[in-house]
């Protein structure tokens, strides 16, 4: 250790007075952010001052909506502040605020980029506000020479306002990487539910930025009547507060089911009778593309890779056409995932796609990935996996419209209330948990999780000029 100090791969520090040691990388890269966060949030917006008042009235009159008080002072805020923070569960108003905000801004010719860690989340985002976003490695141009990114503080972004989605999921190097190529004069607004898993990379970017104060955050807590009316919702928030969600059988229609499993081999078989025939049959879904199962962990019965087993069995069994490799046999017509960033093939680490075609005579596989067709040879299959069940970890800024949840006491060390909130909160039309009772108990009771050691929220508490942070709270 002595000699890494001594080196400079580690530095000796301190978060909240207890000592630490950190990787002299991540340790530059914290520091970096609250450096350039701190002079992105300073001064006045790049656009004129807008009459917050008149501006509502024209975009409530434009796209026929009615804002709720609470959303009206989220997007007067918005309108005034150099960089804001936008945060809240599901049915709480983030997107109508968000579109609301970016409509006044078109309408005043703001030039806006938007962006989000994940293809999936930023193809969601194009969807919700008509504008295009790209994932945070388009955007900043990766260099697949060097594994960089293109856009850096040299050849900064070209924006008055970036708009980042989805922030949860953003780790310190890719925070560092997006606030280094975000020009001094622009506007940052940043999106997310801090209630999520942290990003599967290092640090809890989010979490700090919204707690150190340097900010202005907008909170949003109070679900809209017509969201309440979800069962999905209402067991998200039901969880995130604490409270074990209503398991009973519904009485009428629901979008929120719990089914009884009381061992792995029972759970893994009505898993997939769900997924092939009762959900398709009731809901008119796909069985591949518009069912998802999401397990707490990749191990065991009742674990990622023994669904992905039987669920390609039960839902694509392999014809004559087809390739084994690296212990998986894929055919055309299965759901895959890309597992690591490809920077030559543009493919990242989560993008789901879908077997196209397999040639034995090229000894190559085609993936079609949202339209976009991906040759592999055959020796590079070790980074695609099936994905008709994947980890809740990889399925963060994905929706589905059915997701199916395995919850049993043999993930236990997995069972995690931000974990099980983070899986609920990705099914859009039906939320299916199949296991045991207790095993969802235990995961609402645990809010600890594994801390995070992080410097991030006291270098942002320190570099910050903005006194304070402003946080609207209540209905959306």
């Amino acid at each position: 250790m002595d000699l890494e100090l001594a080196e400079g791969a580690l530095v000796a520090d301190s978060v909240s007075e207890t000592p630490c040691l950190f990787l002299s990388g991540l340790h530059r890269a914290e520091r970096a952010i609250a450096e350039r966060l701190a002079r992105i949030a300073d001064g006045a917006p790049p656009w004129p001052v807008i009459d917050a008042a008149k501006a509502i009235n024209w975009v409530e009159g434009r796209a026929g909506i009615t804002l709720a008080g609470r959303q009206k002072e989220a997007i007067e805020l918005a309108l005034k502040s150099k960089a804001l923070v936008i945060t809240g569960g599901p049915g709480v108003g983030k997107t109508t605020i968000v579109n609301s905000f970016l409509k006044i801004l078109a309408a005043k010719g703001v030039k806006m980029l938007l962006c989000a860690p994940t293809g999936r989340a930023a193809k969601r985002m194009t969807e919700a506000t008509g504008i295009e976003a790209k994932t945070i490695h388009r955007l900043l141009e990766v260099d697949p020479a060097n594994g960089g990114f293109k856009r850096n503080e040299n050849n900064a972004l070209d924006c008055d306002l970036l708009v980042v989605d989805e922030a949860s999921m953003v780790d310190v190097m890719l925070m560092q990487a997006l606030t280094t190529a975000t020009p001094d004069r622009a506007a940052l607004l940043v999106v997310g539910d801090i209630d999520q898993l942290p990003s599967v990379g290092p640090g809890q970017v989010l979490a700090d930025i919204i707690g150190s104060g340097a900010i202005p955050v907008v909170r949003l807590t109070e679900v809209f009547r017509q969201a309440a009316e979800s069962k999905i919702i209402q067991a998200a928030h039901g969880i995130n507060a604490g409270r074990m969600p209503d398991l009973a059988a519904p009485s009428g229609d629901s979008d929120f089911y719990f089914v009884q499993a009381d061992e792995p081999e029972d759970a893994v078989r009505k898993i997939v009778e769900l997924a092939k025939t009762r959900i398709p049959r009731r809901f008119n879904l796909d069985p591949i593309r518009d069912v998802q199962v999401l397990c707490p962990m990749n191990r065991g019965g009742g674990g990622a890779r023994a669904l992905n087993a039987e669920l390609q069995k039960a839902l694509n069994p392999a014809g004559p056409k087809k390739v084994e490799r690296f212990g998986w046999t894929y055919a055309p017509g299965d759901k895959v995932m890309q597992i690591e960033n490809d920077y030559d093939k543009e493919v990242y680490n989560g993008d789901v796609g879908y077997v196209s075609d397999v040639d034995p005579d090229l000894g190559e596989m085609t993936i079609d990935f949202d339209g976009k067709p991906v040759a592999y040879a055959f020796g590079e299959l070790d980074v695609i996996v099936p994905a008709y069940a994947a980890t809740i970890h990889k399925s963060q800024g994905s929706e589905y419209p059915a997701v199916i949840i395995p919850v049993m006491t043999q993930h236990f060390p997995m069972l995690q209330r931000n974990l099980l909130y983070t899986g609920v909160t990705r099914g859009k039309r039906l939320v299916v948990l199949v296991g045991q009772k207790r095993a969802v108990a235990i995961a609402v009771k645990n809010a600890s999780g594994r801390r995070r050691w992080s410097k991030l929220r006291e270098w942002l508490a320190l570099a910050a000029t903005a006194p304070a942070v402003v946080s609207v709270a209540g209905n959306a």
